[in-house]
Formats: C-alpha cells, sequence, structure tokens
C-alpha cells in the first residue's frame, strides 16, 4: 500500500488537521456550487423541453410532435455528455482534477446563458431550432466530466471513515439546483403565456452567469485533489488514461452503467416524462415542477443520510433498499397519477423523486469512485455516469413521449420502463463489491480482475494490482 502524504492522513484521521479542514470545505463548496449549477441548467432545459420549446421552436410540427422534437434535442445533450466526459476525463487523469473543472463549469454554464439570447423560429426559421441544438450540444459537452470530476474530487477529499457523508454534501447542490430550477417554473406558471413564450421564458437561462461567477471564484482557490497529488509524487500519474481504462476496467464501468439505470432513469423520467404526461391529463402547468421542487427539499435530507447510512452499512446494501423503494413506488406511482388530480400529483411525484431517487443517489456519491482504481479514476467515472446517462437519462423522456403516443396515453408502459431500468440496477447491487472505507491511492479497480487479465497489463501496472487488490477495508 502507498504511504500517505501528510494529507491523506488527515484523511484517515477525520479532519482534525485545519489545513485539510480548510481544503475540505472548499471542496465541499466548489463541487455543490458546481453541481447546483449543472442540474439548475439541466433541469431547466428539461422542464423547458417539456413545457416551452415545443411551442417557440418546432411551432410548425404541433403540438405532439412539437414536445417530441423538443424533448429529442434534451436527448442531444446527453449524447454529447459521453464523449466531452472521455474527453475531459482523460485530462483530468493526466493533468488534474481542479482545471478541468474550471474548464467544464464555464463550458456547461456559458452556453446555458447563450439559450437565453436565441432567437425563436418564428424570428429566423430553421436556423433557431439548429443554433438550440448546438448550445444543448455544448451544455452536454461540458456536463459530461463535470459531475465525474465533482464526484472524484470530493471522494478523494473526504475522510476515509466518513467518505459516504462527506462526498453525499455536495450533491445537496444538485437539489439546490433542481429547486431552483422547479421554482422558477412554478413562479413562470403565473405569467400570462403570451409574456412568458415571447421574452419571460430567457430570464432564468440568463441567470445562469451568475452561478457561473461564483464557481469560478471558489475553485481558483481550490488545492488539488490529494490522491492525484500522490500520484504525481510517485510517478504514478496515467499518460493514456482512455486506453488504460478500456483495457482494465471493463468489470468496474458495467457495474458503474448498471448501478445507474434506476438513479439516473428515475430521476429524468419523475422530473421531465412525469410532467408532461400528467400536463396531458389536464394538470395545471405549475404542478409538476412544484412536485419536483418539494421532492428536491426531501432530497436535501434524504442524500446526506444515505449517505451515512453506507458509511455504516456498506455502499451496496443502501443502494439496494433504494433499488427496492423505487421499484415499489413505481406499481403505485403510475396509476395514481393516470387519476389527473393535482394534490396527488404533488405527492406521488415529490416522493418517488425526493425518496426513491435519492436514496440511491446518496450511496452513489462515494460507491462510483471507490470502484476505480487512482489512476484512471476521473475518466472511470466519467465512463460510467455519461454512457448510463444515454441509456437511462437522456432518451428516457423521448422514449416515454414516444410510448405515450403509441399506446394512448396509458401509465402502464410508463410504469414498465421504470421497473426495467430499477430491476437492472437491483441485480447489479448483488455482484458489485461493497467499497466501504476503500483507500483511494491504490491503483487497481475494486472489482478483482482474473490473472490473465493482470497479465496483460504493463509490468509496473501488474506488479501493483499482484500486491494491493481487493484490499480490506478495515486496512483502508
Amino acid at each position: 500500500m502507498a504511504e500517505h502524504s501528510p494529507t491523506s492522513t488527515a484523511q484517515l484521521r477525520g479532519s482534525d488537521d485545519p489545513e485539510y479542514a480548510a481544503n475540505l470545505k472548499r471542496a465541499t463548496l466548489a463541487a455543490s456550487v458546481g453541481s447546483a449549477l449543472e442540474y439548475y441548467d439541466f433541469a431547466l432545459y428539461s422542464l423547458a423541453s417539456a413545457l416551452i420549446f415545443g411551442k417557440i421552436f418546432f411551432p410548425g410540427l404541433g403540438d405532439a410532435a412539437g414536445t417530441v422534437a423538443s424533448l429529442a434535442t434534451l436527448a442531444i445533450g446527453f449524447l454529447a455528455r459521453p464523449i466531452g466526459g472521455l474527453f475531459f476525463g482523460a485530462l483530468g487523469d493526466r493533468l488534474g482534477r481542479k482545471w478541468i473543472l474550471m474548464i467544464t463549469i464555464a463550458l456547461m454554464g456559458g452556453a446555458s446563458t447563450l439559450i437565453g439570447v436565441l432567437p425563436t423560429a418564428d424570428q429566423i426559421g430553421i436556423w433557431a431550432p439548429i443554433l438550440l441544438v448546438f448550445l444543448r450540444v455544448c451544455q452536454g459537452f461540458g456536463a459530461g466530466a463535470e459531475q465525474a470530476g465533482a464526484t472524484v474530487l470530493m471522494a478523494e477529499y473526504s475522510p476515509t471513515r466518513r467518505r459516504g457523508f462527506y462526498s453525499a454534501l455536495p450533491f445537496v447542490g444538485i437539489m439546490l439546483g433542481t429547486l431552483l430550477a422547479s421554482a422558477v417554473f412554478v413562479g413562470l406558471g403565473q405569467v400570462p403565456q403570451e409574456a412568458l413564450l415571447s421574452w419571460v421564458w430567457r430570464i432564468p437561462f440568463l441567470a445562469s452567469i451568475f452561478l457561473i461567477g461564483i464557481a469560478v471564484l471558489i475553485r481558483l482557490r481550490l488545492k488539488e485533489s490529494p490522491t492525484f497529488v500522490e500520484l504525481e509524487k510517485s510517478d504514478q500519474v496515467a499518460e493514456h488514461p482512455l486506453t488504460e481504462v478500456f483495457r482494465s476496467s471493463r468489470p468496474s464501468l458495467w457495474r458503474g452503467i448498471g448501478l445507474r439505470m434506476a438513479e439516473n432513469g428515475g430521476s429524468y423520467i419523475y422530473q421531465t416524462l412525469a410532467i408532461t404526461y400528467v400536463s396531458k391529463l389536464g394538470v395545471q402547468t405549475s404542478i409538476g415542477p412544484l412536485a419536483v421542487a418539494i421532492g428536491a427539499i426531501l432530497g436535501f435530507f434524504t442524500i446526506p443520510l444515505a449517505g451515512s447510512l453506507s458509511d455504516k452499512f456498506g455502499r451496496m446494501k443502501v443502494y439496494r433498499v433504494g433499488a427496492i423503494v423505487q421499484l415499489v413506488l413505481a406499481l403505485a406511482a403510475w396509476p395514481l397519477l393516470s387519476l389527473g388530480n393535482a394534490f396527488i400529483t404533488v405527492i406521488v411525484i415529490a416522493i418517488c423523486y425526493g425518496i426513491g431517487v435519492n436514496i440511491m443517489l446518496g450511496a452513489q456519491c462515494a460507491a462510483l469512485p471507490e470502484l476505480f482504481g487512482s489512476r484512471h479514476r476521473y475518466i472511470g467515472v466519467a465512463v460510467a455516469r455519461e454512457f448510463s446517462a444515454i441509456i437511462a437519462g437522456g432518451i428516457a423522456p423521448f422514449v416515454g413521449a414516444l410510448l405515450l403516443g403509441w399506446f394512448s396515453n396509458s401509465w402502464i408502459p410508463l410504469a414498465s420502463y421504470v421497473i426495467i431500468l430499477t430491476s437492472i440496477t437491483l441485480y447489479t447491487t448483488f455482484v458489485t463489491p461493497d467499497t466501504r472505507a476503500r483507500d483511494l491511492t491504490l491503483l487497481p479497480d475494486a472489482v478483482k480482475d482474473t490473472e490473465q487479465d493482470i497479465a496483460e497489463r504493463p509490468a509496473p501496472l501488474a506488479a501493483s494490482y499482484r500486491t494491493t487488490v481487493n484490499p480490506s477495508p478495515v486496512s483502508a
């Protein structure tokens, strides 16, 4: 096992080292603001694509087809995310976490701000949706590595025995961003339709520039991750992390993707698809965002609680509980949503999103970085997160919109969709090793490879795998 630097020793003790404690606070704040901006932008775009963009960027297609086209642009952003994750994730493992996070936050937030000044289809015709798609791609390209970087940075800064709790804290920023976006749209729901579609919708996107400024200022003062500093000291920084992760980490990648199916898919289904569904049943436009806002408030408590419980009981046990909760909720949620009752809609979406989804997210915050070795952790987390985001999150609203059209707005295919995604995650929790308190300076992944796989690695790395693979959590 690698020697611990003073910083990593402080991580093992807790946070009684003053310098380490100060850096931990900065890392938490930096990751939290970035998470808030990312999810403000994406929740904002999700809600706008469900309720507004079809009318102003695709007016010639009609209401139903315009909504499908608008939600398709949401999915396009997710297609750009893995490309950004691959590009920036590899740079993050080669150059460090801090500066890549500076670039991604500027790219992501800048694209969102520019969406707020886009001309509509009535003004410039076909160029309006083309420019919207371009900015959505830029937004996705930056976001593809932003959340992975924040996840890795926070896990590598956190005290070992409380990593689940501390790693979960920045993800409260996700709830803050979602809450801000939802609150904005609750307010926009009170604006006359003509004013909303003409100029008022632009204000929330333009406001992204303030979050960008705050995030950049905080990250300028942040020191590099302790784990990456140790890699540099021991001359173990990967020269080709992308090649390395696909050669050595396929078992970990598949498990990371499987774990994300229910969490990421469920998140976007309840934030976007469910809102589209109930709006077609005649529920007032502002009800869906209100439900998501209440769910985000629940997430303020659910996420750190789940992270803390994962420190005590293990990552996979808590994750499994979350998957089971979402599975049970799906059986009741969609029949209740089909009633078209505003009060029931708020309760159902808030509970499914705020509790079912976020139990899994709380356990995931530390679990994903712990799956991967230190040389390729950034790219590993980015690939697992973003490829799963395409399969589960990005296309979920689009697929759901198609299902609504094909099955005459029936709730049964939607419930079945959630159940399938959740079942994949539930199975994955049984085949993923528990990584609680793992030493993040270790080079190998937590998933034990075969001797043949190890033999194919470069000699120095192979030797490290033979001596350190699958360490005891206690020794960490």
